[in-house]
């Protein structure tokens, strides 16, 4: 059976919905461009935009803990750097955030819309050039098995959604789990090499609904008890870079 990369995603406003790519340049040792470009802060969070350092997700409004960005769609374009935030298919915000008065905009309607959440606000878009707000301090790529969700699936006897998960990459024609025998190993896709280091330990922001923000399915204890683990994906980095499209050949190197 061939690997064949499924579909790309990249995440804009860590926390946010997906955007779809239908190709995506990448470069050695990069997430994939404007991937967790920016997070939303909370009141709490001390984060210096001129020293940007890695921080665990509790500092950002996050699904873990903040179900309701689920119901938000987001839509960001990077050539105008315009972020709309429409619900149920109505725009209920929008701006330039990489503008003082777009970011505010977008501040102040979060901070409304936000506003009974457990972690306090306002809440604030933030961004630093060339920082990522990743999950884990590497830049990384994250690659996701369609095979290995469909399997959690048989345990829950639910179909599960691949967007709970949250991956940029979306890989078809494996076995399930068979991107667990990956780390340490490197993997091309097209002409891209990519090094596979760790596998991806979930949290309870699987457990929310994409589309509705419900947490409506309790796949950590699914994971563990029908796989005595709570992993699902792997992270790789970027060895060399270029162009990846849908329907791209991935190979196992070594």
């Amino acid at each position: 059976m061939s690997i064949k990369l499924d579909t790309i995603h990249y995440y804009p406003v860590k926390g946010l919905t997906a955007q779809t790519l239908d190709h995506v340049t990448l470069t050695p040792g990069g997430c994939l461009p404007h991937d967790r470009r920016f997070a939303i802060l909370h009141r709490a969070t001390q984060f210096d935009p001129l020293e940007p350092a890695w921080k665990p997700k509790t500092n950002f409004l996050v699904l873990l803990r903040d179900e309701k960005l689920a119901t938000l769609q987001a839509v960001f374009d990077p050539a105008t750097c315009m972020l709309v935030l429409n619900r149920n298919g109505k725009r209920v915000a929008g701006g330039r955030i990489d503008t003082a008065t777009g970011r505010l905009l977008i501040d102040q309607f979060l901070s409304a819309y936000m506003k009974d959440a457990a972690v306090p606000g306002p809440y604030k878009i933030v961004e630093s050039p060339g920082h990522n707000f990743t999950d884990i301090p590497d830049k990384a790529v994250s690659l996701l098995n369609l095979a290995s969700v469909k399997d959690i699936g048989r345990v829950t006897q639910r179909p599960v959604d691949p967007l709970r998960f949250r991956a940029n990459l979306h890989l078809a024609g494996l076995e399930p789990w068979a991107e667990m025998a990956w780390v340490d190993k490197r993997i091309a896709i097209g002409d891209t090499v990519l090094s596979v280091f760790k596998t991806t330990t979930r949290c309870a922001a699987v457990e929310v609904n994409p589309a509705t923000g419900e947490r409506d399915m309790a796949l950590l204890k699914a994971l563990k008890s029908g796989f005595d683990h709570v992993v699902c994906g792997v992270y790789a980095r970027v060895e060399q870079g270029g162009e990846i499209k849908p329907g791209d050949a991935v190979q196992v190197l070594d």
